[in-house]
């Protein structure tokens, strides 16, 4: 075939790398069509792993499995010693050990600028040796293998760090959702384990004797033979994970550094320390399978990044775990003021009246029935006023023992928070209902003593046999007798009212 009618060939091949084809249909039509228009017999082309120096791929034309494999171990796999100017050149006379000679072939690497991708090879040419032309079309072609290999791995590092990007962001989302220490710990290790398409993802801490644990681990084997394994005091990578530097491995298995007893399942590694602002949490490991391709650089810096950003999320979380805890505390503490401020005073006062009943009962004796009278409205008195602190004290408890919340900012919030919270209690949600703009009419002072009286009815509530719903109603347009505007609390609810009837409803009303 003339020079001139290769160009048709040639264009088609180099047009082929902007079209819809995919990398590996790219690069083996490049092979076809440099062995068409060489005229030679065989073509190969290797792709070498990044930063590896061996062969990822292979495509061939014109062998059987048996001439792949040889040619797979003739082909180079070193990163260095090539020609500068990636130009092809014609080799012969090499002697595979213990084979026939090789027969002469040329070749050139495929490369974009310094980079190396890998090499085009081309061998037996039917009609003689290898032509100036010959050499210049290879050159065309392994170039244009290049680009296509530089762009789809381009195109993939981008989906890698979009991938790594949004693993973390759900990775942070999760974790400030309130999970406790146990359930952080796992999402991060399976979420890294996904990501890095890991065969474990692996939690260490440090323990009290100086060394490291594996306290969570996410795989698909069963964990029960990786948690619990240690790395002990003054092991090599434990010194590297506790100075805050990621260490990594290119097999487990035969790694001197690595000392824990599972190390034999593995083969490539990352250990990530999960550090936040000089406090050291743990450390991420992410070992593959024995025989797995290593981690590139790529997929440390990610993980790396992510580990980073993994250990501020659990920073955050352990905080917003104590802000959470931090506010129960204060909730108790205005319990027990209300305790105080309530009842303890309330019971000062029965104490007193029953005091003073005593002393006139005692008098009672001289002074006939009056006194005897007015003895009995005071102890009646008191055994409303014990029945009332009664009611507070449960009241006090049922507050206690609502789930912890941040405060609404709403009135209505705060109603629907108190409804909310007796639904755990009562084993259904109360309704709830408003009339009127409840929020900007009802204020600070009124609404607590809303709040109060609706606690108090739901706590009677919880305690009255057969209640199986609860009505709240919150009337904020209610007029009083005088014309003044108020509020009105309703709480109706359908179980024994202890005089045969089925209902019991509590009203409350307060100027607004």
């Amino acid at each position: 075939m003339t020079s001139v009618g290769r160009l048709p060939l040639l264009l088609e091949a180099v047009l082929s790398i902007g079209s819809d084809l995919g990398l590996r249909a790219t690069l083996q039509q490049i092979v076809d069509t440099a062995t068409t228009l060489t005229g030679a017999r065989y073509g190969a082309l290797g792709v070498l792993e990044p930063d590896q120096d061996r062969t990822e791929a292979l495509y061939t034309t014109g062998m059987t499995e048996a001439e792949r494999e040889r040619v797979g171990r003739l082909l180079p796999e070193r990163r260095a010693g090539l020609p500068s100017e990636g130009g092809g050149r014609e080799q012969g006379g090499g002697r595979e050990q213990g084979g026939p000679p090789a027969p002469a072939f040329l070749t050139a690497p495929i490369q974009v600028h310094t980079q190396l991708f890998g090499h085009l090879c081309l061998a037996e040419k039917s009609s003689g040796p290898f032509s100036e032309t010959d050499r210049a079309l290879l050159h065309v072609l392994a170039s244009q293998a290049g680009i296509a290999i530089g762009n789809a791995r381009l195109y993939e590092s981008a989906r890698q760090r979009e991938r790594w990007i949004e693993g973390a962001a759900a990775v942070t989302t999760a974790l400030l959702t309130g999970t406790d220490a146990a359930d952080a710990l796992m999402t991060v290790a399976e979420s890294a384990r996904v990501l890095a398409g890991a065969s474990a993802g692996v939690i260490l801490q440090p323990t009290e004797a100086g060394g490291m644990e594996i306290v969570t681990a996410s795989t698909l084997d069963d964990p029960a033979g990786i948690v619990g394994a240690t790395i002990a005091p003054g092991s090599p990578v434990l010194v590297q994970l506790l100075g805050g530097e990621p260490v990594f491995i290119d097999d487990s298995a035969t790694d001197p550094r690595m000392t824990t007893d599972v190390r034999s399942r593995f083969g490539p590694s990352m250990m990530l320390p999960l550090q936040s602002g000089g406090r050291l949490i743990g450390t991420l490991a992410l070992p593959r399978r024995r025989g797995a391709p290593p981690y590139t650089a790529v997929d440390r810096l990610l993980a790396t990044q992510f580990a980073s950003q993994a250990a501020l999320a659990l920073v955050m979380a352990d905080a917003q775990a104590d802000r959470e805890q931090l506010a129960v505390y204060e909730d108790r503490d205005r319990i027990a003021r209300d305790l105080h401020d309530l009842v303890v005073q309330r019971l000062f006062a029965i104490e007193m009246m029953l005091e003073s009943t005593r002393r006139r009962a005692t008098g009672a004796t001289i002074g006939g029935e009056s006194g005897e009278q007015e003895a009995g409205e005071l102890l009646g008195r008191a055994v409303d006023e014990l029945d009332s602190t009664i009611q507070e004290v449960r009241t006090a408890i049922f507050a206690l023992q609502q789930p912890p919340a941040e405060a609404p900012s709403t009135f209505r919030g705060r109603v629907l928070r108190e409804t909310g919270g007796a639904a755990s209690l009562l084993g259904f949600p109360p309704s709830v209902h408003f009339t009127g703009a409840v929020d900007a009419l009802v204020g600070e002072e009124t609404g607590r003593e809303l709040l109060a009286a609706l606690r108090g009815a739901l706590a009677a509530a919880h305690r009255r046999p057969g209640v199986s719903a609860i009505d709240v109603a919150v009337d904020a347009t209610v007029r009083l007798p005088d014309g003044r505007s108020a509020v009105r609390l309703v709480v109706a609810d359908d179980g024994d009212d202890g005089e045969g009837g089925r209902s019991t409803t509590v009203t409350w009303e307060a100027p607004l």
